[in-house]
C-alpha cells in the first residue's frame, strides 16, 4: 500500500499560498548568488581554513533544504477560500466567535500552520484551541488545556468570511 503522507492535502488561504510562493522566488533567486560566493571563497585557495567558504556551503545546504521544503507544501497546497464554505460546524477557514467564563468574546479564524498568527486572531488547526473547535456548533461548549490550566468556551458564532 502507498503511503497517503506523501499525498496529503494541505489546505491554506490564497493569502498563506502567495506567501509561500514568494518565500519560494527569494530563494531561488539566492541560489547563483550562493554559488558564486563558493566560487569566490574557492579562488582565495586553502579551504580548511576557509571561513567564507565553510559559511557559503553551509547557506547553500539551508537553502535546498528550504526549497525541498516549499515545493513540497506548494505541491500539497488545496487552497481555500473561506467566503466559499457555509455550513454550521467549524471547518478549516472559518471565523469563530467564542465566549469565555466571563462572557468575554474572542475571535479566531481557523488556518493552516504556515499562517496561524496569534495577533491577528489566526490559529492553527493543529493547536490545541484549532482541534478542540473543528466540528463544533454554535452553542456548544469547548474545553481546552493551556499552560495555564483548562479553559472553557461556548462557540457563539461561526461565520466564512
Amino acid at each position: 500500500m502507498t503511503s497517503m503522507a506523501s499525498v496529503e492535502k494541505v489546505p491554506m488561504l490564497a493569502e498563506g499560498y502567495e506567501k509561500l510562493t514568494a518565500e519560494l522566488k527569494a530563494l531561488r533567486e539566492e541560489r547563483p548568488r550562493i554559488v558564486e560566493a563558493i566560487e569566490e571563497a574557492r579562488a582565495h585557495g586553502d579551504l580548511s581554513e576557509n571561513a567564507e567558504y565553510h559559511a557559503a556551503k553551509e547557506r547553500q545546504g539551508q537553502v535546498e533544504a528550504l526549497i525541498g521544503d516549499l515545493e513540497d507544501k506548494i505541491t500539497r497546497a488545496q487552497i481555500i477560500d473561506p467566503a466559499s464554505l457555509s455550513g454550521d460546524k467549524v471547518i478549516f477557514g472559518a471565523t469563530v466567535t467564542l465566549l469565555d467564563e466571563d462572557e468575554k468574546p474572542s475571535r479566531y479564524q481557523i488556518v493552516s500552520p504556515y499562517e496561524a498568527d496569534a495577533k491577528l486572531g489566526r490559529i492553527s488547526y493543529n493547536s490545541p484551541l484549532g482541534r478542540a473547535l473543528i466540528g463544533r456548533k454554535v452553542e456548544e461548549e469547548v474545553e481546552v488545556t493551556v499552560p495555564s490550566g483548562d479553559r472553557f468556551y461556548v462557540v457563539e458564532k461561526i461565520e466564512f468570511i
